[in-house]
């Protein structure tokens, strides 16, 4: 039951938000605040899919959510960092540079080695609270989510063309 469960929220979520951000306009006011509620909606989401599947006790619960939101936030700080690359990208996309676009990976592949940092730091955490088993449940489920989420992206993403070769800028 709890792979269906999985999988149908996992739909629903990422369905619906996948919808809406390929039928948003381009950021910029009305649409950024609207990015910003999609946002949040995957993230406030993403908490009921994880307590779906945990199956927590009362007494795991009261220790592991507090943990958790602030594992959360500091894993949304970065991925508001990496939307910020994103944007940045597309909007120099159609005359990126050879230096913008190193500069760019630089900054993806820096917030990628933070979000593997902050990983690592929270495991022992989590460790503190939960079985060895339901750490790993938890980061099996975190990453499958992020795996649907980066997937779906990347079909929104254009690869860069290279032929299409820009002087630094």
């Amino acid at each position: 039951m709890s792979k269906i469960r999985l999988a149908f929220v996992a739909v629903l979520l990422f369905g619906l938000s996948a919808a809406a951000l390929r039928a948003a306009p381009p950021p910029g006011g009305a649409a950024e605040a609207s990015l910003d509620v999609l946002l949040d909606a995957i993230r406030a989401n993403r908490k009921a899919l994880i307590a779906v599947n945990l199956k927590l006790t009362d007494d795991e619960a009261a220790k592991f959510w507090p943990v958790y939101d602030r594992y959360q936030q500091e894993i949304n700080a970065l991925g508001d960092r990496l939307l910020g690359v994103i944007k940045d990208y597309s909007a120099s996309f159609s005359d990126l540079s050879n230096d913008k676009a190193l500069k760019l990976m630089e900054e993806y592949l820096t917030i990628e080695a933070e979000r593997v940092k902050v990983r690592r730091t929270y495991i022992d955490e989590f460790a503190k609270i939960l079985p060895g088993r339901t750490v790993a449940r938890f980061y099996q489920i975190e990453n499958k989510i992020d795996a649907v989420i980066r997937y779906d992206l990347a079909g929104t993403i254009p690869v860069v063309d290279e032929a299409k070769g820009v002087s630094a800028k």
